[in-house]
């Protein structure tokens, strides 16, 4: 598996969305450029990711397809239009013809296998994913999800704390007279922790792991939450560029022969009011000489050959 050169920061900016390969539930990540591409898939026991450059994508796919003779962008985007939908769970395909089907091996790899139609002629591709090594995987879900968890905490306190105020100024109404006019909307004192303690109770027995997933608003809230982090990296990283290319200005100090220190522009002005340099010295400084550059004579031999022509088709 060759690696491709991905922006760091493009797969992160892309939210977890929930697809379904053969009847399986997972979360998929995906970025395909011109001729390469970057996936990452996860069932929430294992991370797995592949990533392909154009040399290994054409490698693989004169393998599958004996009979394709094309560069890669002839059928990047072919592929692209197959297996883009799938991994970000669309209905739409634009092939109704491709077969997508999903195996795990016995390795833990997992493997995606396609087939469709290109030109008229059968087209085939796999997906050979690998688990993704642990750095990624924090970086990519369990960092942007702790985040999302403290961030989520501060919004709960917050509203908590807007309940207690509200129910001092419901009780300060009433105080004074007022009365509601419908009694279904009487509500009783908010406590924090018999809130939190009966909200767990009922809630957490109707939690199904298997069902684990981010919805519309999760999806936001990551992709804000990575955007900040981006912004504040950069920011960082360009803070860290200015104090290195202006590093602190220190004058040079000497020591005169009474013990007393001097700055070097004090001592220059000394020299310069105590003697005169000769100035003829001077003038007879030799300059460097100046040497025209001839250019060099071209090679016959090295000039470019006539380009061969090329066969139409992606198939021979």
């Amino acid at each position: 598996m060759e690696a491709c050169d991905v922006p760091s920061d493009v797969l992160l900016q892309r939210p977890w969305l929930p697809v379904s390969i053969s009847g399986r539930n997972l979360h998929a990540k995906s970025w395909f450029g011109d001729s390469a591409y970057h996936i990452l898939l996860t069932d929430m026991h294992c991370v797995w990711e592949e990533r392909m450059g154009s040399a290994a994508i054409e490698k693989r796919a004169q393998e599958l397809n004996r009979r394709l003779r094309a560069p890669v962008k002839a059928f990047f985007s072919h592929l692209c239009e197959v297996i883009q939908p799938t991994l970000t769970g669309s209905d739409g395909r634009p092939d109704g013809e491709a077969v997508i089907s999903l195996t795990q091996q016995e390795d833990g790899n997992i493997s995606m296998r396609l087939k469709s139609e290109l030109a008229g002629l059968p087209f085939y591709w796999e997906f050979h994913c690998v688990p993704a090594p642990v750095t990624d995987v924090c970086v990519q879900l369990v960092r942007p999800l702790l985040a999302m968890s403290h961030l989520l905490q501060r919004q709960v306190d917050q509203l908590g704390a807007l309940l207690v105020r509200k129910d001092a100024e419901i009780q300060d109404y009433r105080e004074n007279g007022a009365t509601l006019s419908r009694e279904r909307l009487q509500t009783n004192l908010f406590e924090e922790q018999t809130h939190r303690e009966d909200f767990i109770a009922k809630t957490l027995p109707l939690l199904k792991h298997d069902t684990l997933s981010f919805d519309t608003d999760l999806q936001q809230l990551y992709a804000t939450i990575v955007a900040h982090g981006n912004t504040r990296k950069r920011r960082l990283s360009r803070e860290h560029c200015v104090e290195e290319d202006q590093p602190p200005e220190e004058p040079d100090l000497t020591l005169n022969q009474g013990g007393s220190v001097r700055s070097e522009p004090e001592e220059a002005k000394e020299q310069n009011e105590n003697g005169k340099l000769d100035a003829a010295a001077t003038e007879k400084v030799d300059k460097p000489s100046v040497k025209q550059s001839v250019p060099a004579t071209s090679d016959p031999a090295e000039r470019p050959s006539k380009p061969k022509k090329k066969k139409v088709g992606l198939f021979r």
